[in-house]
C-alpha cells in the first residue's frame, strides 16, 4: 500500500512539471545517441564580431530576445560527435531574432527548416520558438540526420508568425546574410552603435532590422525600425534630428553623418555615407507596405444624353411587352389544350368548382353550362 502511495506521488509529481523543464533534446536520433543536459547554454562565439564582446553582454542580448531555458547535448555515432545547444524563447519572434543573431556570414543556406543555414562544421536551425545551434565535422553530410532530430523537437515547438521586417529591407547593394533582428539597445549597440541607451524607443514597441550594403565602393549600415504608428515614427525622427543631428550637413569632414527618413511607421537610418547623396541610395529603395497617395485614378461616372435615355426606355418597355404577350399567348393556349384533350380533368373540374348564382334571369344557372360537359338527356 505505502509502494502505491509513493509511486501515485512521483507520478503526480512529474505530471506537474511543465514540458520545457522535462527536456526537449532527445536521447537518440537516427542512429545518434546522447544524454541532454539541461541549463542555461553558454553564449556561442561565431565571427569576429562578437568575440569582442564579453560574455556577459552576450547573455545580456540573450535575454532581450526572450530567452526561457536551454540544454546541451553530445552525440556520438562510431567515431562521429555532435555538440547540440538548444534555446527556447519565449515566442517565434524572439527565436528567429537570436537565430539571425548567431547566423554567421559563412553560413549558407539550408534545407532543414524554412530558416536554417549552414556551414561545414555548423548548423543553425529555427523550428517555431527553438533555436538549434549544432556543431560537429562535415555536417553537410549529415544533413538526414539533422532532419531527423528536428523532427524529433519539432512537437514541442511553439509555431507561430515570424517577423516581416527584413521584407523591407532594400535588395540592391545588400550583403548576404548581414542582417540581423533587433529587440534591444544592447544587440543593436553592437551592429549600430550611437549610444548605450535605448535611443531608438524598444520601450515604445519599436523593432529593428540592421543590415549592411555595397555603395560606391563603401560599406553602409542600414537600420529599419518599425514603429506602431506613424506618429510615433515621426517623433523618434524629430527627437533623433535634434539630440543627434541626423540629416544635418556635417562641418567634420572626417565624420561619418547619420541620414533618415521616414515612410509611413518605418524610420530608416543610414551610417557610414559620406553624402546625402550616397545615403539615398539605399534609403530610395524603402517603401513602407502600404501607400497613402492623392493621385489614385478614379471613375468618371458620365450621364448619357436625354435621346438615349427615351430610346432605350421605349425599346425596354417594347421588350416587356412582348414578352408579357409571349407569356400569356402560351399560358392561355396550354389551358385551352389541355381542357380540350382533357375536359373537366385538370383545369376548372366542375367536382372542385363552387360558383354563386345570383338567379337575376328567368333560366336557372347551372355551373356544367360554362364547362361545356355533356348532360344525359332526361327521361
Amino acid at each position: 500500500m505505502r509502494r502505491c502511495i509513493f509511486l501515485l506521488t512521483i507520478g503526480l509529481f512529474l505530471s506537474a512539471i511543465p514540458a520545457s523543464a522535462q527536456g526537449i533534446l532527445p536521447s537518440s536520433f537516427a542512429g545518434w545517441t546522447g544524454d541532454p543536459q539541461p541549463g542555461i547554454p553558454a553564449p556561442v562565439v561565431f565571427n569576429d564580431h562578437i568575440a569582442s564582446v564579453a560574455a556577459g553582454q552576450l547573455a545580456a542580448t540573450r535575454q532581450e530576445y526572450g530567452f526561457v531555458s536551454g540544454e546541451q547535448a553530445a552525440y556520438s555515432q562510431a567515431n562521429e560527435k555532435l555538440q547540440v545547444t538548444l534555446y527556447r524563447m519565449k515566442d517565434p519572434s524572439g527565436a528567429y531574432g537570436l537565430y539571425s543573431y548567431l547566423r554567421s556570414p559563412d553560413m549558407r543556406r539550408a534545407d532543414i527548416t524554412d530558416h536554417s543555414a549552414m556551414s561545414h562544421e555548423r548548423a543553425l536551425v529555427l523550428d517555431g520558438n527553438l533555436v538549434l545551434d549544432i556543431h560537429g565535422a562535415d555536417l553537410e553530410r549529415s544533413g538526414k540526420d539533422l532532419n531527423a532530430l528536428v523532427a524529433a523537437i519539432n512537437p514541442k515547438a511553439e509555431q507561430g508568425p515570424l517577423p516581416a521586417l527584413s521584407d523591407h529591407l532594400p535588395v540592391k547593394g545588400f550583403i548576404d546574410r548581414s542582417d540581423k533582428y533587433i529587440l534591444g539597445p544592447q544587440t543593436l549597440n553592437q551592429f549600430f552603435p550611437v549610444t548605450t541607451n535605448d535611443w531608438l524607443g524598444f520601450d515604445t514597441g519599436a523593432e529593428a532590422e540592421v543590415a549592411r550594403y555595397h555603395v560606391d565602393g563603401r560599406e553602409l549600415n542600414l537600420l529599419l525600425a518599425d514603429f506602431p504608428t506613424p506618429q510615433t515614427a515621426q517623433k523618434k525622427l524629430t527627437q533623433l534630428q535634434q539630440d543627434y543631428h541626423v540629416n544635418a550637413p556635417s562641418t567634420d569632414p572626417n565624420g561619418s553623418p547619420i541620414f533618415a527618413r521616414r515612410s509611413i511607421t518605418l524610420l530608416a537610418i543610414v551610417s557610414g555615407a559620406r553624402t546625402r547623396e550616397e545615403a539615398d541610395k539605399v534609403l530610395d529603395q524603402i517603401q513602407s507596405g502600404t501607400e497613402v497617395t492623392w493621385n489614385e485614378p478614379t471613375f468618371q461616372f458620365k450621364e448619357p444624353a436625354i435621346t438615349t435615355m427615351i430610346v432605350g426606355a421605349i425599346i425596354g418597355t417594347g421588350i416587356i411587352c412582348c414578352f408579357a404577350l409571349v407569356s400569356g399567348l402560351a399560358f392561355g393556349g396550354f389551358r385551352l389544350v389541355i381542357k380540350r384533350w382533357l375536359p373537366d380533368k385538370v383545369f376548372d373540374r366542375s367536382s372542385q368548382m363552387q360558383v354563386l348564382q345570383l338567379g337575376l334571369g328567368s333560366k336557372p344557372i347551372n355551373s356544367e353550362d360554362f364547362y361545356g360537359i355533356d348532360r344525359k338527356p332526361s327521361k
